[in-house]
């Protein structure tokens, strides 16, 4: 089997929803559907509730360019298992995951017309909480598993409902998120594996170099090749920088955060999704991800 490329775009405020705004979502959605119909490339794109419920037109454009809606989570908030220690964020109680994940799916679903099939957490903090309710709500795949920190799942699986970072029998598909697992890793999180935002900082020949390195793995390792990365709005619209003031505080994002978004991002996107295209790969959404599964499992 071809390898196959999904790229999921998170759909929320700006700077990874450390800002209430929405001027990445508005303006740098249309710059990403013009790259996309370019390549003739399908994606999955996860709003939160609020995303949707604030922005319609945006979830019709997406949806009227032939992609995949999925969800989000309500607000950006963390439903998982805490990976790092990030100050003023805590997860949900488990036994709050159900109800947000549900007024979440009503709310995306009502806006987008269609079931949603297709969910990621934010921060990738997942859960088996998590996973058992996406699996009672109809959800088909999770693109929540980080490869990065958790390390064992590099190929998508069917979790447990005891617990989702090991094989069972759900119905569900668990799609990790791309690293590139041949770095030793000098960091406690296995943050320095996570390749983010590295198509616009670095390139895409950046990018692509440990795209080979994880071909390679897969390869030696006589198993299918499945790339999930994710990606958001905001990185294709220039983002403030220096201290960004809301409310009765302020931010100041890390510089590599903001680096590059905008037209930088655009560009390295193009050249990023040309390189994959004559390399073979195929471009799926999550929810189409759950038709390769037989192929997925004969090869895993």
């Amino acid at each position: 089997m071809k390898p196959i490329v999904v790229f999921g775009f998170d759909m929320e405020t700006d700077i990874g929803s450390w800002t209430p705004f929405y001027e990445g979502l508005v303006n740098g959605t249309p710059e990403i559907l013009s790259v996309l119909q370019k390549h003739d490339v399908k994606s999955t794109f996860f709003f939160t509730g609020d995303a949707a419920r604030s922005n319609p037109d945006i979830v019709n454009m997406v949806s009227a360019s032939g992609h995949e809606v999925g969800c989000h989570s309500l607000y950006h908030e963390t439903l998982g298992d805490e990976l790092i220690p990030i100050p003023g964020l805590r997860p949900v109680l488990p036994e709050e995951c159900y109800h947000r994940v549900e007024v979440a799916t009503k709310i995306v679903e009502e806006v987008a017309g269609r079931k949603m099939h297709s969910f990621r957490a934010p921060r990738l903090w997942g859960s088996t909480a998590l996973v058992n309710a996406l699996e009672d709500l109809g959800y088909k795949a999770d693109a929540s598993y980080p490869m990065f920190f958790h390390e064992e799942r590099v190929v998508p699986y069917h979790p447990s409902k005891e617990n989702w970072l090991a094989e069972g029998d759900m119905k569900i598909l668990e799609i990790p998120n791309f690293a590139d697992m041949t770095i030793v890793s000098a960091d406690v999180g296995g943050r320095d594996r996570d390749q983010w935002p590295k198509f616009r900082t670095e390139g895409a020949d950046a990018i692509m170099k440990h795209i080979r390195n994880m071909l390679d793995f897969y390869k030696r390792k006589n198993l299918p090749a499945v790339l999930c990365f994710y990606l958001h709005p905001w990185e294709f619209w220039p983002m403030p920088e220096g201290l960004i003031h809301f409310g009765e505080g302020s931010v100041m994002p890390d510089p590599f955060i903001i680096k590059n978004c905008g037209e930088v991002a655009i560009a390295e996107l193009d050249k990023w999704i040309q390189m994959l295209k004559e390399m073979e790969i195929q471009f799926t959404t999550a929810v189409d991800l759950v038709d390769f599964r037989g192929k997925i499992h004969e090869q895993g």
